[in-house]
């Protein structure tokens, strides 16, 4: 064991209590925080059925983007039980709206037995880490044990390079543990090959395989039945601090604005209270999705309180706003927009989706805005040129439809990991 395995297991030691007390924090704001708390620590281990075909996804966006890989491994092994893991409670809401028939519980923290006891209790067939996820001592006691374990959707930014790097004693093993790493972009490969990551394959990201349910659509038409003809604009997974540079750069557009709606979605449930009180504080006011009644005519802000309905909302509007990008986030997802056919607009911060942003610019689906007076305005002018509008959705369908297949990539390895 390397120094610096042995410090960070040292480490999850020490900072128990204050892990205990961070969730305890979070409850605050969202209870679901205190529950399943024995999974969280590696107890409650009593799975439903060994053998599962195993897919950890953190949270919301990553268990969404698992769908078209889910189902090509359903259809490659039609017999094998699901698991899902994950570390959120929104994450764990998503899987179960989504894979009803699925057992879906919380990964351990990776302290070094209750990662090993995780995989001796469930014996999975095989595992996959969806996107950025290195757990060193769950990945090195599924080597231990011999269940095959992939990375998919693995991006790594510089940013993020140059700070694993710090700690490569860490993570360089890990990494060397995997079975395969399926990297979205040639850049990404080329850093976590840097990194310590051995078969790296370029596959893409799944997200781009999402097929939007009927029952979306369908939510979609009655939104915009709400909606009744106003030119709208979405802004979709908001972060703490983007919510009242939008707000006020919307009351600072005067007149311009007419009867537009602004609809906001924050990305956290815990803060649709909050973005509500920003709204009335302005003067705009504010209506709940959850009130289920038609938008009013002088309602300014339509609060979007609600999980798992993001292409509903897109597709009840007519420019959309990527969240997590006015200030340095990264940038949340910009290919559910381009799935909707929806022109796509996002600030300056795009290192989570660096080479989506550079696609989607290219393909004439979205545009960059350097703060919020400009995505108002850009947006303003948008939802006014008919032309142009019509010109960035014929480019959100170039830019959806030419990245397609990451899944059927994936599947490939696993198929191959699983026969080797």
């Amino acid at each position: 064991m390397s120094w610096q395995l042995a410090l960070y297991n040292g480490l999850w030691r020490a900072l128990t209590p204050l892990v205990r007390r961070y969730l305890r924090k979070r409850a605050r704001k969202a209870p679901a925080y205190l529950e399943h708390w024995d999974e969280r620590f590696g107890q409650a281990l009593s799975p439903k059925a060994m053998g599962a075909i195993w897919i950890h996804a953190v949270s919301v966006g990553e268990t969404r983007a698992a769908q078209p890989l889910v189902a090509a491994l359903r259809r490659e092994w039609p017999d094998a039980p699901l698991l899902l893991t994950q570390m959120t409670p929104t994450g764990r809401a998503t899987a179960e709206q989504l894979y009803p028939d699925a057992e879906i519980r919380y990964l351990p923290y990776d302290y070094p037995q209750a990662a090993a006891d995780f995989l001796r209790a469930y014996r999975p067939r095989c595992g996959v880490l969806m996107e950025t996820e290195i757990w060193p001592n769950l990945i090195h006691a599924a080597a231990a044990q011999r269940v095959p374990l992939l990375l998919a959707n693995a991006r790594l930014s510089e940013k993020s390079l140059n700070g694993y790097r710090k700690i490569a004693g860490l993570i360089s093993p890990a990494l060397a543990k995997l079975t395969a790493v399926a990297a979205q972009t040639v850049e990404d490969g080329e850093r976590l090959t840097k990194l310590g990551a051995r078969n790296v394959s370029v596959c893409g990201s799944s997200k781009y395989d999402i097929e939007v349910p009927e029952a979306q659509r369908h939510l979609a038409a009655d939104f915009r039945a709400r909606v009744g003809g106003r030119p709208t604009l979405l802004c979709a997974s908001t972060r703490d601090g983007e919510e009242a540079l939008i707000l006020d750069a919307w009351m600072a557009a005067g007149d311009a604005v007419g009867d537009a709606l602004l609809v906001m979605v924050p990305r956290h449930p815990e803060r649709w209270d909050e973005v509500e009180r920003l709204a009335a504080e302005r003067g705009l006011k504010p209506q709940r999705r959850s009130d289920g009644a038609a938008i009013a005519a002088d309602a300014r802000v339509w609060l979007g309180d609600s999980m798992g309905e993001m292409f509903g909302y897109l597709g009840a509007c007519d420019v959309a706003f990527i969240g997590g990008s006015l200030l340095p986030y990264g940038c949340h997802n910009l290919i559910e927009p381009a799935q909707m056919g929806v022109p796509a607009l996002f600030g300056p911060s795009v290192f989570n989706f660096q080479q989506a942003a550079a696609d989607s610019l290219a393909a004439g689906a979205g545009r960059q805005v350097g703060d919020a007076a400009e995505l108002v305005s850009t947006a303003l002018s948008l939802m006014d040129d008919p032309a142009a509008g019509e010109a960035m959705r014929q480019g959100a369908a170039r830019f959806r439809d030419a990245h397609r297949g990451a899944s059927e990539r994936m599947l490939a390895l696993i198929r191959q990991a699983l026969s080797s």
